[in-house]
């Protein structure tokens, strides 16, 4: 890619103004009296979870568009970038962990009803890999779910990927493709079937499933270490928010995205 015409740059452009590195740093506002130490990494850190998930949004929409575009190498790409990103989610969790059950309990209090079950951007995240029930965005501002409802009435990245495979030459049911994208996708042994030929005959979409087997690896992995620092935090507590804590997060460990990638496992 050649670069653009020299008198097209900004001469006032500097590394802080680019990146608005004055305004990103007044971001952290620590709540505590003192302030407390560790409310600062806390505030960080889940700061840079909101614009990794912000990241994950603009590449799994880039990635649908790949797909059902039938660009293969541009697809692997993307895809490949997202575990990346999720494996950089899972790592920052080691620095959380750093913090100790007393240092968090020090400013706790201070969080009121805030939580990151509010996250609008995550659920944002869950509908892109196919989540569909009511409960997902009902406790966010109105804003979050008109544009979580949007979402959930297009085609899910599973729903690309299936339309990609038709595009090679797999030939997924019509009832599939046209589906209602606002349900829940209902796994199907037809589509297991497809899929063990996509793995057997074509290598290229093969690996296409491979990297969302990746990705939902990670994702697993990234919903596990949650837990277990919730656990070692907070124990039993009700989590802040209201929600019943790591019991909560508990209940979406071992839910795969991609279910039928699981299942075909055993059939090889």
């Amino acid at each position: 890619m050649s670069n653009p015409p020299s008198e097209s740059y900004d001469s006032a452009l500097t590394y802080n103004s680019y990146l608005a590195v004055d305004e990103l740093l007044k971001l952290q506002r620590p709540l505590s009296e003192g302030p407390e130490h560790d409310e600062m990494l806390f505030i960080v850190i889940h700061q840079t979870y909101e614009l990794w998930f912000k990241q994950l949004i603009h590449e799994f929409l880039a990635a649908q568009k790949s797909l059902e575009a039938g660009d293969t190498h541009r697809s692997l790409a993307i895809l490949g970038r997202i575990r990346t990103i999720l494996k950089v989610c899972v790592t920052q969790i080691d620095i959380l962990e750093t913090m100790t059950p007393l240092q968090f309990n020090a400013f706790r209090g201070y969080l009121a009803s805030s939580s990151g079950f509010q996250s609008a951007q995550f659920r944002k995240v869950e509908a892109i890999l196919g989540r569909r029930d009511s409960k997902m965005a009902g406790h966010l501002a109105p804003h979050d779910q008109e544009e979580i409802a949007v979402i959930t009435s297009q085609k899910s990245l599973w729903d690309s990927t299936l339309l990609y495979l038709d595009k090679r030459g797999h030939r997924i049911p019509k009832a599939v493709l046209e589906r209602d994208f606002s349900k829940h996708y209902e796994t199907s042994e037809e589509i297991e079937e497809i899929l063990l030929t996509v793995h057997r005959n074509d290598p290229e979409s093969a690996m296409v499933c491979e990297r969302l087997v990746d990705i939902d690896e990670g994702l697993q992995e990234w919903r596990y270490r949650h837990v277990k620092m919730v656990e070692r935090t907070i124990g039993t507590k009700v989590g802040s928010g209201g929600s019943s804590g790591a019991a909560y997060l508990a209940t979406t460990l071992s839910k795969p995205v991609f279910e039928e990638l699981w299942k075909i496992r055993s059939r090889f």
